[in-house]
């Protein structure tokens, strides 16, 4: 498949949509804008419809669908990046992701799941999708979801 120009067509020629971010669930914005940089608040796996992806990565949920959750998760940062921005043709670099799995204590391959939000990233944006990131694990996250992502986006000036 060849790379498109915009954000906006990766998408659609992933087949993606450009999903409605969510509400927060408590006080805290779902993304601040500080000079040319965008801090986006955490986000979890969720669908369209609103139905959450929860389970322990580990017991409940393999590698295999946590990185599809975290896929998910990583099209609703996009989802938070466009209301914030207006335009994802604003962003400048993905600078960093931090990924939380909840995940059982013996799991060990966080890494290999918080690649679906990554490789997600990398496909939209291209180069400047490729990012520094952390991946860890939880003893727990909020309403159960398997995963949790927080992001920061430099923006182009002017």
């Amino acid at each position: 498949m060849s790379m498109t120009n915009s954000p906006y067509d990766r998408l659609a020629a992933l087949g993606l949509p450009l999903l409605e971010p969510a509400a927060p669930v408590g006080t805290y914005l779902p993304f601040k804008l500080s000079g040319n940089m965008l801090y986006l608040s955490g986000q979890g796996p969720r669908q369209a419809d609103g139905r959450l992806m929860t389970g322990k990565v580990g017991q409940d949920v393999s590698v295999t669908e946590a990185y599809e959750h975290a896929r998910l998760t990583g099209l609703n940062l996009v989802a938070v990046a466009h209301k914030a921005l207006g335009d994802l043709g604003r962003v400048a670099q993905v600078v960093k992701l931090f990924g939380m799995v909840n995940a059982t204590a013996d799991f060990h391959d966080h890494p290999a799941v918080i690649n679906g939000c990554s490789d997600l990233l990398a496909t939209i944006f291209g180069d400047i999708g490729h990012h520094a990131r952390s991946a860890v694990g939880m003893g727990s996250l909020p309403g159960n979801i398997s995963v949790e992502i927080e992001a920061i986006f430099e923006i182009k000036k002017g």
